[in-house]
């Protein structure tokens, strides 16, 4: 009779187990499932070192910098002479803006909407996205933001008002100054009817409109997403604002293309850049529908607020930490996974360390293997673009399995065994070789963070 209750107390905890053990898969299973895992399909860029994602890439491999001079009489007493600006042109890699938009198209259009849209127009050809039926365009939507507006629009339009009173206002000032018009811009190009979104959360901006259009998709309130951001702010105005916070770089004024130098013992400041990056992201149960091809899936999203200083990071790091570790949490990825961060770094001399003693508190002793570089050497600072064309940048570097530079890295400044790329982009680390996975970075003045996890995809096609 004991023998007998016994065997059915066993049995009974045995089922428990085993429901307990359906019930968990079952859940697993569903928060994992082909429709709410978030692939990367196409890739556009406009930044820099040019336009067109693979033109970009060999630039970056090679350790190019696209920094230069400002020669402009009207920068003549602002400190800061060195900038990275956009090629303009009819040669490969340049930007020809009379190819994409009539004369009458400047007077609505900014030039960081100009950005926006020649970037989207590159990814959406790449994923091979042209939907038809109103389904798809109800399910497709945009996600694209901008750090600030152009200050000097602002400006054109006060000293319009000035001297030529109401009449010399132009009726699209209001429009050209919207955070959310390139968002706006791209629908309408496109006939885009689902989420229309916009971020605009400093140089945050990129990665967290990325992170809200993985969010979108995840809550399937659209199957693709348009998403990205994009800035061109390079005015006197601008370069004088942040010349005052002395934000900018002024020792290279004679050598500019080594005036970014993340990480390096001699910087002083970021180099301002304009540009803007578009990624197209798709369920991934969309995208084999369809036979996508897949350059990355996302695995993690992580965003947290410092609370501390309105341009100047916690010394200990724990607004970044906090938000790589969020990252990493959502699909339990292990600190030892990963193999490439992409780091915010953008040559100042308070906030690259601050960086990697944030990378170094969360990976402990991973942090000699993984490599770490930051891309603004080559592009310097895109503000509120750089983000999402440092978030190209780093699905690249999955999918090629190939780390981009630390460009101007002649001596690190750095007392952490964290393992910092050189001045030449290397292969993806042997000791790291499963799942391809890169980490990249972007924090905000307001102390706003956000960090994404990218793995090659699987499904690559």
């Amino acid at each position: 009779m004991i023998l007998k209750s016994c065997v059915s107390i066993f049995k009974w905890h045995l089922y428990q187990l085993c429901r307990k053990q359906y019930f968990l898969s079952v859940r697993f299973s569903s928060n994992v499932s082909d429709e709410t895992r978030v692939v990367v399909t196409g890739l556009g860029i406009v930044c820099p070192l040019g336009v067109g994602v693979n033109h970009v890439w060999k630039q970056i491999l090679k350790s190019q910098s696209a920094v230069s001079s400002i020669r402009d009489p009207a920068y003549s007493d602002i400190p800061c002479k060195v900038a990275a600006f956009i090629p303009q042109g009819e040669n490969e890699g340049e930007l020809n803006i009379h190819k994409f938009f009539k004369p009458s198209d400047f007077k609505k259009y900014s030039f960081s909407t100009i950005c926006s849209l020649v970037a989207a127009e590159e990814a959406i050809a790449d994923a091979a996205w042209f939907p038809r039926n109103e389904e798809e365009l109800e399910y497709t939507g945009v996600a694209v933001g901008t750090g600030m507006i152009d200050l000097i629009d602002v400006v054109t339009a006060g000293n319009s008002l000035k001297d030529k009173g109401y009449r010399g206002m132009s009726p699209f000032f209001v429009p050209r100054i919207l955070s959310n018009i390139s968002a706006g811009h791209i629908a309408i190009k496109n006939g885009f009817k689902g989420p229309n979104h916009a971020v605009s959360t400093a140089c945050a901006t990129g990665l967290h409109a990325i992170g809200d259009a993985y969010n979108f998709i995840r809550n399937k309130q659209a199957n693709v997403m348009i998403c990205g951001s994009a800035e061109a702010v390079i005015s006197p105005i601008s370069i004088a604002g942040f010349s005052r916070m002395r934000a900018l770089s002024t020792n290279f004024n004679d050598q500019p293309k080594k005036a970014s130098r993340p990480f390096d013992k001699d910087r002083d400041g970021f180099v301002m850049g304009e540009g803007a990056g578009i990624l197209v992201l798709e369920s991934l149960s969309h995208a084999q529908k369809r036979k996508a091809k897949m350059y990355a899936e996302v695995l993690g999203y992580g965003l947290s607020g410092d609370a501390h200083h309105i341009t100047s990071p916690p010394e200990n790091g724990s607004g970044a930490y906090r938000c790589m570790k969020q990252a990493l949490s959502q699909n339990s990825i292990k600190p030892i996974e990963v193999g490439y961060i992409n780091a915010h770094a953008t040559s100042t001399p308070l906030g690259d360390g601050i960086e990697l003693k944030a990378i170094y508190d969360l990976f402990k002793e991973h942090s000699s293997s993984l490599v770490v570089s930051s891309t603004k050497g080559s592009t310097g600072h895109l503000l509120g673009a750089a983000g999402s064309v440092e978030a190209i940048f780093t699905i690249m570097s999955c999918f090629s399995k190939t780390i981009p530079p630390n460009v101007n890295l002649d001596n690190a400044d750095i007392n952490l065994p964290v393992n910092l790329a050189g001045k030449k982009s290397q292969s993806w680390p042997k000791k790291i070789q499963g799942k391809i996975i890169g980490l990249t970075n972007s924090f905000g003045f307001g102390g706003t963070n956000a960090s994404i996890l990218f793995s090659k995809s699987d499904y690559y096609l």
